[in-house]
């Protein structure tokens, strides 16, 4: 059995991973301060939730130095998921306020690292951070790891994202404790936040399709912008196996090799609602980088790891859980 500490354990990759990792007869402490998340995520559907399998939650802002440090004592690993990210509207109006807590929140808890005697830190990024020229065409290219540098995001998200997988290359150089990071691409799934303010492309589509036509379905930007989509399942693996056997590298992506637009997103939710909804593509609304896929090849050879949840009913899943939860609070 390992003791495992997973920031933004609240999530929707972290409960689901926090699920995984109790499955797998592990300890798990979760520090999350529920800005997305929500401690019913932590719920097994089954009468019992994390609290009830002798587990520990805690409610920490980790943008506050030091606030982490008490809780590394008998932690074998920390898995470190927690920043600050929404939807495209709310990343690119809050760009400064995102780049400084990502900075504190990724520097306090590697510092806080440092100073523990864990076995291994795994770093979540995100495949934001590869340089805007590479994603700035409709014609989408498989990025390699080899590609991360020179560095030149497109947004401060990405950037603050960059620096803490900087930060955690520092961590192993100088402290000797194994270190790795994973950038994922587009993660959906559920459970999610599909609120106005904060929801990502898919939980936003899907929450105007079932509310349609009392809200408008409306897509941001031309819709020929498009993303690798990666199911919450398939990330949630690839972190449990990167756990076990992916030391040895210094930074791995997990996503697919196919790109898919907003469009064709947006066509598929359509399909699934069941209703005649005309598709509004609105111009004036920032779309993000153009297009991005991932050569996960490196996944494969190293973590044994592909993407296994086609999209059709990944989305039919996310679409489902979502309308319950519509209706729930309706």
């Amino acid at each position: 059995m390992s003791k495992i500490l997973i920031t933004g354990g609240a999530g929707m990759i972290g409960s689901n991973l926090v699920k995984k990792i109790i499955s797998e007869k592990n300890q798990v402490t979760v520090v999350d301060n529920l800005w997305r998340g929500k401690l019913d995520y932590l719920n097994f559907g089954y009468g019992k939730s994390l609290f009830d399998i002798d587990n520990n939650f805690y409610a920490i802002d980790l943008s506050f130095q030091g606030s982490l440090d008490h809780l590394l004592d008998d932690i074998d690993y920390v898995i470190h998921l927690a920043d600050i990210v929404a939807g495209i509207g709310y990343v690119f109006d809050n760009q400064s306020f995102i780049f400084r807590q990502n900075l504190l929140i990724n520097s306090n808890v590697i510092n806080a690292v440092k100073n523990s005697k864990i076995k291994g830190f795994l770093y979540v990024g995100t495949a934001c951070s590869f340089p805007e020229s590479l994603q700035n065409e409709l014609q989408s290219k498989q990025l390699k790891e080899s590609q991360l540098f020179p560095a030149n995001p497109e947004s401060a998200y990405g950037w603050s994202k960059l620096m803490g997988q900087y930060e955690t290359k520092l961590l192993e150089q100088e402290f000797n404790i194994p270190s790795l990071s994973l950038m994922l691409h587009n993660v959906y799934g559920s459970p999610c936040d599909f609120s106005i303010e904060k929801s990502q492309v898919i939980p936003s589509l899907i929450r105007k399709a079932i509310n349609y036509p009392e809200e408008d379905f409306i897509v941001w930007g031309s819709g020929k912008q498009g993303r690798a989509f990666v199911h919450v399942n398939d990330v949630v693996e690839a972190i449990y196996l990167a756990i076990k056997k992916g030391w040895q590298e210094d930074t791995i992506q997990i996503g697919p090799s196919i790109c898919t637009t907003i469009a064709e997103i947006a066509e598929e939710i359509v399909k699934l609602s069941g209703k005649n909804i005309a598709i509004k593509y609105d111009n004036t609304k920032p779309e993000g980088d153009k297009s991005r896929a991932a050569d996960f090849s490196l996944a494969r050879n190293v973590l044994g790891w592909r993407p296994k949840t086609d999209l059709s009913s990944g989305l039919k899943e996310q679409y489902d859980w979502i309308y319950k939860q519509i209706n729930r609070e309706s």
